[in-house]
């Protein structure tokens, strides 16, 4: 693998992998490799590139789309995350803190929708 488009190191990928969908008992191709998908789809959204800007070194970028609109779809983005997290929490990495801010922003007097009655004299 080109050392420019890795993303996941092999042990981040040993937790990530058990957490990917299978693509037996489902009609067409079967998946391509997963990690290779991930680092994709993960690569664009680190150097902030439309999908057709995608190095061709991921495969083709519309294979990557899919394989993430499939990834939302299914709720794959949603459990991997939560599945991570549960685990380095229980294991005590993870130190949960909550900062609480209570700064108020005030709008300027035009910076409403809403109208404004000032008292004047009314048409």
């Amino acid at each position: 693998m080109n050392p420019r488009y890795a993303v996941l190191s092999d042990a981040q990928w040993k937790h990530i992998a058990p957490l990917m969908p299978e693509s037996e008992g489902k009609l067409g191709r079967p998946f391509k490799d997963h990690r290779l998908m991930a680092e994709g789809i993960i690569y664009r959204y680190r150097a902030g590139i439309p999908w057709r800007d995608l190095p061709p070194h991921f495969g083709p970028w519309q294979t990557v789309w899919k394989r993430h609109r499939g990834y939302s779809g299914d709720g794959t983005w949603d459990k991997a995350p939560a599945a991570l997290l549960t685990r380095a929490d229980a294991a005590g990495l993870i130190h949960w803190e909550v900062s609480v801010d209570s700064t108020v922003h005030r709008a300027h007097q035009h910076g409403t929708n809403l109208p404004r009655h000032t008292g004047g004299p009314i048409e």
